[in-house]
């Protein structure tokens, strides 16, 4: 057995096909000053063209992984968009009159050594990204054929020094039963993907080989645990083929739940929902039971274009949304943009700190014609279902009184001009700042229901950039301060009769479970993949042990501590459903 690292659960068997290294072979041939804007064309065609071929790779897979997957192909964008990548093609070019295609490669290979030599895993798997852009460059500009996995052969499990994000959105899950390769990382773009289209995946074996897997051998690879085995014996086989057969038969019992109530044993339902992008999310969110839309993520309408969506565009998606979903609810967030997310039509200010900075709530306060526009969408759509409406990182009262009076100005638009809309649509807020839990019970007064961002309330509690490589081990959700906010923040939305309901990452945690069974949550918002694990775990756990856990969490000083009695818990649930 080799020992990998696992980046994509999931058991594979089958033989092997080893994806060759494409080297490139560039003659180093001179061109004459007089070529240098024929190359510099082939090279804004190239990016043309590589950018056409990339923005239709994220609209194939959209359907398939969602829309924040697909956003991993944005980065390549931004690579064909750098300055800085082009001035070094144009410098070589000039300087060393090179053909367009050297002047690449050797572009390609300046930042990707720079990358690599950084002591930090996550620019080096940057690096990956640069080549990937890069080579699809070079293909346009050698005219060179894509390499295709065969497709007319029995499944195999795939081999591969590296594999990029492009690579990967080509891949066939019928045909591809599971992908080792050589490198990489589970934070790597391609670990993103491989989980999202739920295909296995082991990296980082190349130190552990012995010698070099060729075409044709037994593969076995685990991706939870990143064990690899090669040309196993018979009974490792079995034993593994057992192990798959009851994983198959796992996921296949998740499907069977899809459409059960969401109640605990003893009684309490708690309703999960779908945290979406766009419409075509909506159908995997469906197929998986989910009970409405508990995040519409509002900003992916902005992205992808060269202008702000205008107010019959967006209307015209929130209602088919609303549609779609036959009356069960819909909470669509305003905008949120900045900080991580940006629009390139839409210059932000550079700024020190970007996530505390001009973002989410502030942008629509302070550009109020865009805010207006899109709540003068909401609102018609709210006549073609159950739309609530919520604004993003909200930090005082004096926030949502001036988010609810430009909402008043586009109700009292809509009346003088005889559009109809729902006058009793939910208004909410999301409670995702440390400053909206300490005034959670004067926030309440204010608004029909919150929900909690976990994500963000995470990061600001503990001052960790949860996207810094460097510091993401002190990323800790179940440290003992957030505990104490979340009891908080429910209590004080209890007291004043409003609903309460979260939608961060550990919404679809299954340790966290017990401790929204004990906080008596309304609703679990989570990603539609997330929805079976979560209601199937609900359907075998009580509210009652719930609550004997939960009390011993605030007995606990450390995340660690935390963990340990989740687990336990987990683990005894595990015990007892097993033993009937």
């Amino acid at each position: 057995m080799i020992q990998g690292i696992g980046a994509s659960a999931g058991i594979a068997i089958g033989r092997s096909f080893v994806l060759p290294n494409w080297e490139w072979e560039l003659p180093e041939q001179k061109i004459d000053v007089a070529d240098f804007a024929r190359e510099f064309e082939r090279v804004y065609e190239g990016i043309r063209t590589s950018k056409s071929e990339i923005e239709q790779i994220k609209d194939d897979l959209r359907d398939v992984v969602g829309s924040e997957e697909t956003h991993i192909f944005d980065a390549h964008i931004a690579i064909l968009d750098d300055p800085v990548f082009m001035n070094e093609i144009q410098g070589i070019i000039q300087r060393q009159y090179k053909a367009a295609e050297v002047a690449v490669k050797e572009a390609i290979d300046h930042f990707v050594t720079m990358f690599d030599l950084l002591d930090d895993e996550y620019m080096k798997e940057r690096a990956l990204d640069i080549k990937d852009v890069g080579n699809r460059l070079l293909k346009h500009l050698l005219g060179a054929p894509e390499i295709t996995l065969p497709s007319d052969t029995q499944p195999f499990i795939l081999i591969a020094k590296e594999l990029s994000p492009s690579q990967l959105a080509h891949i066939n899950p019928k045909h591809v039963l599971g992908i080792v390769t050589l490198a990489g990382s589970t934070t790597s773009h391609s670990a993103i993907m491989a989980r999202a289209l739920g295909v296995p995946l082991v990296v980082g074996v190349e130190p552990k080989l012995p010698e070099p897997i060729q075409t044709g051998q037994t593969i076995i690879i685990d991706g939870s645990d990143g064990s690899l085995f090669i040309d196993p014996a018979e009974h490792i086989i079995d034993a593994y083929t057992e192990l798959h057969i009851r994983q198959e038969e796992a996921k296949k019992k998740l499907h069977d739940i899809a459409h059960h109530i969401s109640i605990t044993p003893d009684g309490k339902t708690l309703e999960l929902a779908a945290n979406i992008s766009s419409y075509k999310e909506l159908e995997i969110a469906l197929s998986s039971g989910a009970h409405g839309v508990g995040l519409f993520r509002t900003e992916f309408l902005y992205m992808d274009r060269h202008r702000f969506p205008m107010e019959e565009e967006q209307f015209e998606v929130y209602r088919s949304v609303a549609e779609k979903l036959g009356g069960e609810p819909l909470v669509i967030r305003t905008l949120d943009v900045g900080g991580d997310k940006q629009l390139d039509y839409f210059e932000l200010p550079e700024e020190d700190n970007p996530f505390l900075g001009y973002r989410a709530i502030r942008i629509s306060l302070d550009r109020q014609d865009l805010f207006k526009t899109q709540l003068r969408a909401i609102l018609r759509a709210s006549c073609y279902g159950q739309i609530k409406l919520m604004f993003p990182l909200i930090s005082s009262v004096d926030e949502v009184r001036a988010a609810i009076a430009v909402l008043n100005e586009a109700k009292g638009e809509l009346e003088q001009a005889g559009i109809p809309y729902d006058r009793s649509m939910k208004i909410g807020i999301m409670i995702e700042v440390p400053a909206a839990v300490m005034i959670a019970d004067l926030l309440a007064e204010e608004v029909d229901f919150f929900s909690i961002g976990t994500n963000d309330l995470v990061q600001f509690t503990l001052a960790v950039d949860r996207m810094n490589e460097e510091i993401s081990h002190l990323y800790e959700p179940y440290h003992p301060a957030l505990i104490r906010m979340l009891q908080m923040t429910v209590d004080a939305a209890k007291r004043k009769g409003i609903t309460v309901g979260v939608c961060g990452e550990l919404a679809g945690d299954l340790r966290a479970l017990p401790i929204w069974l004990s906080l008596d949550v309304d609703e679990l918002s989570m990603s539609s993949h997330s929805i079976l694990l979560v209601k199937e775990r609900l359907l075998c756990t009580t509210q009652e042990d719930s609550r004997a856990v939960y009390e011993k969490l605030f007995g606990c000083r450390t995340s660690t501590e935390i963990l340990e009695h989740l687990n336990g818990f987990m683990k005894a649930i595990d015990h007892k459903t097993a033993n009937g």
